[in-house]
């Protein structure tokens, strides 16, 4: 068990692949757990179902996180239901088209921007005035191992959370007077989610799968409670801001 500040953690893209493992560690770790979703209500009453066997509160919310006064209002709920909000992790984000960015046309490019840049800065712009007025909290960013080795047909992911990237370091340099801290954690292939999506389709085939094994230092995937594992631990390190954890079993290594 971790050590929380009363509240919740509020995981934008909770019924997401990643999104819900990164909301059951949290529970698991003792935090209690505010999700926020976009379409999938079923999958966020599921978690929230899980997280509540685990004795932990838990709400969930439907939000889009490219409409600012949605995003507002999903926080004030969440601080009326938990009374704090102590670690924002960001989970959100689209499946995304495996095109070279030559060949990404301007609504794929524009809707990436949209939800990943905008819509993190949405989430931060509505939470950041109660953690200061609470005395601290933290943030967690999901981001793409590419940032360290870039992959091929993947920039619709990693060059905007190259953005959020820069965002984190802003709020770890800005925010820190105030107690609050900002890490991301480096993604790799996560056998959930958006990988299992895009191999259902036949994206990633065989070829690419053997491919891709030849860069991992661990011969296997991850899984959603990797990530999860790290994000809690940046949640609870309490002297770390604008760092980035690598979570890809050694991915381009």
């Amino acid at each position: 068990m971790a050590t929380f500040p009363k509240g919740a953690v509020l995981v934008f893209g909770g019924s997401g692949g990643i999104g819900q493992g990164v909301a059951r560690t949290f529970a698991a770790a003792g935090s209690d757990v505010a999700i926020a979703y976009r379409a999938k209500q079923d999958v966020a009453e599921r978690v929230a179902g899980e997280i509540k066997a685990l004795g932990r509160a838990v709400t969930a919310h439907r939000t889009d996180v490219t409409v600012a006064a949605q995003v507002q209002a999903t926080v004030a709920e969440v601080l009326q239901a938990h009374g704090r909000i102590h670690t924002v992790v960001w989970a959100a984000g689209p499946v995304v088209e495996q095109v070279f960015l030559s060949q990404a046309d301007e609504a794929l490019w524009k809707r990436s921007i949209d939800i990943e840049v905008h819509g993190f800065y949405h989430a931060v712009q509505a939470t950041l005035p109660a953690m200061r007025e609470a005395g601290g909290g933290s943030y967690v960013h999901l981001g793409s191992a590419g940032h360290l080795w870039f992959p091929q047909r993947d920039g619709l992911s990693v060059v905007p959370k190259a953005a959020n990237e820069a965002f984190i370091k802003g709020i770890a340099k800005e925010e820190g007077a105030h107690n609050i801290r900002a890490n991301s954690v480096l993604v790799g292939v996560i056998e959930a989610g958006m990988f299992l999506e895009l191999t259902k389709r036949g994206v990633f085939d065989q070829k690419w799968i053997d491919e891709t094994q030849k860069l991992l230092c661990l011969k296997r995937w991850g899984q959603p409670e990797d990530i999860g594992n790290a994000a809690v631990y940046l949640a609870t390190a309490n002297y770390v801001t604008g760092q980035q954890i690598n979570v890809s079993g050694g991915f381009g290594v």
